[in-house]
């Protein structure tokens, strides 16, 4: 029988398992095996015995009990569109990114990839709103409602730039803003080897970078 939930939570027995929910064409999930290992799977099925893994490059065949957990990937697909008036909270991260000097541009990928503009978004972590602010985090920022659009935004736009300041490097402030500052320090100031790390920081400097470079051309040609 074919499988594809976003969320499946193994017990202690193998082959233990409980859905919880149904597929999500904008996430892929993680196979998560007993060496520590993450695979990143578009599908998979179980038999009696294993598991037959869908991959990007192919399939592959792991034994039940060599699989510790399937993990929803937590962030989105970045965003095509320039931020503009028709962008939502447009205002907020506007005026957000002018008090702390950021990029208005940045802040609005930002929001994309992590809660895709939903001020309500939970992830299976605990990270909440719109910017995903951990609790430790929230309150480390005195917010008082994290799933407030303005505080939400203000406290992460406010965390980013302290990031930025820290490293002096965009590719490490992301970084650390999706993992920990903790893990960038641990792995000698590098972007740590989650797959999941890697994804966030390549999706949202992409997005940025075109961006950017489409708004510099309407610019010149304008």
């Amino acid at each position: 029988m074919s499988l594809r939930s976003r969320h499946l939570v193994f017990g202690g027995l193998a082959g233990m398992a409980l859905l919880l929910g149904g597929a999500c064409a904008c996430r892929a999930d993680y196979v998560v095996l007993r060496n520590g290992a993450r695979l990143d799977v578009t599908g998979y099925e179980i038999l009696s015995d294993r598991y037959i893994l869908h991959l990007k490059g192919g399939v592959a065949e792991v034994p039940l009990e060599d699989i510790v957990g399937i993990e929803p990937e937590e962030i989105f697909d970045p965003t095509e569109e320039p931020l503009s008036d028709k962008t939502p909270f447009q205002k907020i991260i506007r005026a957000a990114a002018e008090r702390y000097g950021m990029d208005a541009d940045l802040i609005h990928c930002v929001v994309a990839v992590e809660s895709n503009f939903n001020p309500k978004a939970v992830s299976p972590k605990n990270a909440r709103g719109l910017m995903q602010l951990m609790p430790q985090t929230a309150v480390h920022y005195g917010v008082k409602d994290v799933f407030d659009p303005e505080e939400n935004i203000n406290a992460g736009t406010r965390y980013l730039k302290e990031l930025m300041a820290k490293y002096n490097n965009l590719t490490l402030a992301l970084a650390a803003y999706n993992a920990g500052p903790e893990r960038v320090d641990r792995f000698g100031r590098h972007v740590p080897p989650y797959l999941e790390t890697m994804k966030y920081v390549q999706r949202i400097a992409k997005s940025y970078a075109k961006i950017k470079a489409e708004t510099a051309a309407l610019k010149q040609n304008g």
